[in-house]
């Protein structure tokens, strides 16, 4: 009986309160924060809630959530970085207020969301209030920021830094050059060197420093394609080098510069005139440096053709031989066989007769009757193709000897 009493009470006390939103439970004094990388980052906010006379009020589950909508102390992305502090409720008939103060520390770039603050009251049932908006993380790393307001001195710098949005708390930089303490305040104005280096960071985090800014070391170049360069042909010249901020380049030929920068240079249709030694120049904000010179010979194309024309004529040669020395076998083969076929099948080799009585022979067949001329015409038909084939091998001989 005394419950439902109770409960209809709290019930007509918050009829009797004004309209309020869900965001106005909860309150921050910034939607958005920016913290360096390394620091510790303070994220409060400021919440109330109707309080029944009657009852006693219980707040609890006091929690941040981040946009993951995941609580960070039970998150183990932030395991050991996190901590909530909310001071005590002050409380007037109608309404309590406190504070509560999300801190994380080692910031992270992951650390980056938006965060939101929630809690939970107990009288007679349970109210959960949370708002709709939160307050916006931003991890950054520190940049410098290197100017030249003397025109007619440009070895007097101004150097800044830089995040890329406001740092919470106006914090103390520090300047570092070449490792060692250099000053303290967000500018930093002197001379710069070539061979110094620049960082600066916020005071208290020296260990996370923004990206040190320097001169360009020493440059290296490369050729494309690699090999031999052959009149007429085309060529790329590649110039890189380490620097920040980022280097330009320029290229020159016998220190003469041939116009053009860019980190490639090209070379189309090579000459004589073309050849030589080039190199490129680095530089940046900081300083400069040159690289070591690349020679750029070629050779003409014209010595490359006569030694492949000298090539063509040695096989052309070469295949003729064959053939001329293929075809002689291959008589000289045939004129043996020839040989062997006349013969005949006699097992006794009669002398062959001398020249003069071949004469009187034929002169004799002359007069004789035709039935008795036949062996002796038989005879001068195997004399005449031997005589060719004599001929034939001594036309050989002559082409092969010129």
């Amino acid at each position: 009986m005394k419950l439902r009493s109770s409960a209809r009470g709290f019930l007509a006390f918050l009829l009797s309160l004004p309209a309020l939103k869900a965001d106005d439970w909860i309150t921050y004094p910034s939607s958005n924060v920016c913290s360096p990388r390394g620091s510790t980052v303070h994220i409060s906010c400021h919440y109330k809630c109707p309080r029944n006379p009657n009852i006693t009020l219980a707040v609890q589950d006091k929690k941040w959530f981040s946009q993951r909508d995941v609580d960070v102390k039970t998150d183990t992305d932030y395991a050991g970085r996190v901590e909530n502090k909310c001071s005590r409720p002050s409380c007037t008939s109608h309404i309590c207020n406190a504070n509560c103060t999300l801190s994380i520390s080692d910031l992270r770039q992951s650390d980056s969301s938006e965060y939101k603050f929630r809690f939970k009251t107990y009288q007679v049932g349970i109210l959960e209030y949370a708002a709709g908006l939160g307050v916006t993380l931003s991890v950054t790393d520190l940049k410098v920021k290197v100017s030249f307001p003397m025109r007619n001195n440009p070895s007097w710098a101004v150097l800044e830094c830089h995040s890329m949005c406001g740092l919470a708390g106006n914090p103390t930089y520090i300047w570092i050059r070449n490792g060692q303490p250099a000053g303290e305040g967000m500018k930093y104005p002197g001379f710069v060197w070539s061979q110094y280096s620049y960082s600066c960071a916020v005071k208290g985090y020296k260990h996370f420093p923004s990206p040190s800014v320097y001169a360009p070391k020493t440059p290296s170049v490369t050729v494309s394609p690699s090999g031999e360069i052959v009149e007429g042909s085309s060529l790329t010249l590649s110039c890189s080098s380490d620097a920040n901020p980022a280097a330009d380049y320029t290229w020159f030929k016998h220190g003469d510069s041939v116009g053009q920068s860019g980190q490639n240079y090209t070379i189309t249709n090579i000459t004589s005139e073309l050849g030589g030694n080039y190199y490129c120049q680095a530089h940046n904000a900081i300083g400069r440096h040159d690289s070591t010179f690349l020679f750029i010979n070629w050779k003409e194309r014209s010595s490359s053709s006569q030694t492949t024309a000298i090539a063509v004529r040695a096989v052309a040669v070469l295949l003729a031989s064959i053939l001329l020395l293929v075809v002689f076998l291959w008589m000289r083969r045939k004129k043996a066989s020839r040989k062997a076929s006349g013969m005949g099948t006699d097992t006794v080799d009669e002398p062959r007769p001398d020249p003069v009585y071949e004469n009187v022979l034929a002169l004799t067949n002359l007069s004789a009757p035709a039935a008795q001329r036949e062996p002796t015409e038989g005879t001068r038909c195997v004399a005449g193709s031997r005589v060719q084939s004599d001929q034939i091998e001594e036309d050989l001989y002559s082409v092969i000897k010129d």
